[in-house]
């Protein structure tokens, strides 16, 4: 037969035993409250009744009564007293096999997971097909991979909306919050037999003037009574409320139901029964109505089930008598999926301890393929943690929003938490400087993404300038400035979830004066390239192909040694040495010339040569007359600094032959 529970045992997830009298100790009474879910007072009758079994012909029955406290205390998702009461269970010789089953969970509910790992395996070499022990080691594993990688969320606790007992389930609707409390201050005085303390109520919080929470208060109108109410939701239009309810009755199981409460201006009327599902006979619960105002999406327990509890979905717009449409084996599992939350047509969040998960319920998120069928992802620590975490909601448009938990309450007592995906911080800046690594101010950059992103800067007065980018996605880079040439960069993000700061400079040719190609090498007293001045030669050629329009002079100059005829045809040979290379790397013959200047053009010193040679001061002529008066190290510096291979722009508006 399906197990009757109070809403409670749908709602909540981590929850208090609190110490008190009971109404006989007796095993069958214990049994009854059991299995009418009274899970609080059943966890207070096998108390009793375990403390008083001393004798040893009674070990037997401590053995049985102790793995039937825990069972207990598993309900009521009081992880650490459950594995206890089990080992002792143990200990006095209980003999169901599914008790290791059992201690593994315990220990994988209360954060013990080496331990869970090894308490699955030693019950998997009993019972090796078990799919629920199977699945129970591989989310002892992989909750231990998850504490040690953690997702960018930030979690914190909202302390403004909690209170001393239990507070859960919020549901962001327009400008306010809406949630499940169940402090002193809810409407009767009747405590819930499932959790020991006052059944729930839908409280609201709402924005100041300056968009500040405010304190929460109960929702206005006839919503609240002394009936269990909580978990809800909103038409599209957010005038009709969805809920579960339920309420202890004496002469029968109370069965949970969802019901729907209409709002006038501020007040919420009476709770209603809502009138598609006409089961009396399972439980219904923990409504959610997609965006769009399509779909109802609730847990029952009905038949057809997969586990304890499934999520199903009906349309609004259905006759009364359509039958619910379960979500099937990719969400469902053999455990308990509750908590649904439809961000979206095709996006759901839900909450499950039957998928691999870091123990009790985890908050999981399903993408429906567009073949058919969910895809479903663990949202990983810290949104998830060794507690009961379930019943998200979000922003609209934020990866953002509030959830609840178990979590860093000794009394085991839910409370509400936010959370928060930062933006990730990627970026990419660099400066934009003349060949001699002179700023070159107002110059434009340009940045052009494969998804689509085109966007453009002015450099500032330093050369600087920065861009955001979005992660995975290759971009194109350019930069230009009046009286300079064009450059080019391409480059691509890491696809990695975490921030990073690239940095890309641009050095821009003149359009006017002569610039120096670095690391050009030449073997001595030949015009032969050596090997190494392929890079150089190699961005000049993509330099030229960036700039098709240019027509240049290639121009080398040799130092001061030997006579004016030798140094003009060595660097002559040596300018149609790096021609040659550029036509060979298909840049047309008609863009090229070629010059040997010998020793015939001296090199002023720049800004850039008087930083990197301190001893020659900025703006004197390297001639032969200044070279000789020096000393012999730096005389060997200077001859250097002359030797050098120049390219000149001679034309911008080169157009090829048809």
């Amino acid at each position: 037969m399906i197990r009757k529970t109070f809403i409670l045992t749908l709602l909540a997830a981590a929850l208090p035993l609190l110490l008190g009298g009971c109404r006989g100790a007796r095993l069958s009474v214990a049994d009854e409250q059991m299995e009418r879910g009274e899970y609080y007072e059943a966890a207070r009758t096998y108390r009793k009744i375990y403390n008083k079994l001393k004798k040893p012909s009674e070990r037997s029955l401590r053995a049985e009564v102790a793995y039937k406290l825990g069972n207990a205390h598993s309900r009521l998702s009081q992880s650490a007293r459950a594995a206890g009461a089990y080992r002792n269970a143990l200990r006095y010789g209980h003999p169901d096999s599914l008790l290791y089953r059992h201690i593994a969970q315990a220990l994988h509910a209360d954060g013990k997971y080496a331990e869970a790992a090894d308490a699955y395996r030693q019950y998997l070499m009993l019972a090796p097909g078990d799919a629920i022990a199977r699945t129970g080691l591989k989310g002892a594993t992989d909750a231990a991979r998850m504490r040690q990688h953690p997702t960018r969320y930030k979690v914190a606790n909202a302390k403004l909306f909690n209170s001393r007992r239990s507070d859960f389930s919020p549901q962001i609707q327009g400008d306010k919050l809406y949630f499940t409390t169940t402090n002193e201050k809810v409407t009767g005085d009747a405590h819930s037999e499932v959790t020991g303390i006052k059944r729930g109520d839908v409280w609201e919080v709402s924005k100041d003037e300056q968009g500040k929470w405010q304190r929460p208060e109960p929702v206005k109108g006839e919503l609240n009574s002394v009936a269990d109410e909580g978990i809800i939701s909103f038409s599209p239009d957010g005038r009709t409320m969805y809920l579960t309810r339920a309420l202890r009755r004496s002469d029968a199981d109370t069965k949970v139901e969802i019901v729907t409460s209409a709002r006038s201006d501020a007040s919420w009327g009476e709770a209603r029964r809502f009138d598609l599902i006409e089961d009396t006979v399972a439980n219904y619960g923990h409504p959610s109505v997609d965006p769009t105002g399509t779909y109802i999406y609730f847990t029952s327990d009905r038949g057809g089930t997969h586990g304890s509890y499934d999520i199903w979905r009906m349309r609004l717009d259905a006759t009364a008598g359509t039958l619910p449409e379960n979500l099937g084996p990719s969400i469902n599992t053999s455990g308990r999926e509750m908590f649904p939350y439809a961000y979206s047509d095709s996006i759901l969040y839900f909450a499950s301890d039957g998928h691999p998960g870091m123990g009790g319920l985890d908050i999981f998120r399903a993408t429906l393929n567009p073949g058919g069928g969910w895809k479903v992802e663990n949202m990983g620590v810290p949104l998830n943690s060794q507690a009961d975490d379930f019943g998200i909601t979000f922003f609209p448009g934020r990866n953002a929003g509030y959830f609840s938990s178990g979590r860093a309450d000794a009394r085991g007592y839910d409370h509400i938490f936010s959370f928060e995906l930062p933006d990730l911080d990627i970026s990419i800046s660099g400066y934009v400087t003349d060949l001699e690594e002179e700023p070159i101010a107002g110059a434009r950059i340009r940045i052009i993404g494969r998804d689509g992103s085109n966007r453009r800067a002015v450099s500032r007065d330093d050369g600087s300038f920065s861009f955001t980018l979005e992660r995975g996605v290759s971009y194109l880079m350019q930069a230009g400035a009046k009286g300079y040439l064009n450059a080019r960069q391409e480059f691509t993000a890491d696809s990695a979830e975490e921030d990073a700061a690239y940095e890309v400079d641009f050095m821009l040719a003149s359009l006017t004066s002569p610039n120096v190609v670095e690391n050009i090498f030449y073997d001595y007293d030949k015009a032969t390239l050596r090997p190494e001045s392929a890079l150089a030669l190699d961005s000049l050629a993509t330099l030229l192909k960036e700039n098709p329009s240019i027509t240049v002079e290639m121009s080398s100059h040799t130092d001061r040694v030997g006579s004016d005829a030798y140094n003009n045809a060595l660097s002559e040979r040596r300018a149609k040495s790096v021609v040659d290379y550029l036509i060979a790397a298909g840049i047309s013959p008609e863009r090229l010339q070629w010059k040997g200047y010998g020793k015939t053009r001296p090199k002023s010193v720049t800004k850039r040569i008087a930083r990197l040679y301190p001893q020659f001061p900025e703006g004197q002529v390297l001639d032969e007359e200044y070279v000789s008066s020096l000393s012999d190290e730096d005389r060997a510096a200077a001859d250097q600094i002359n030797r050098r291979t120049e390219f000149k722009v001679t034309s911008t508006d080169f157009e090829l032959p048809l």
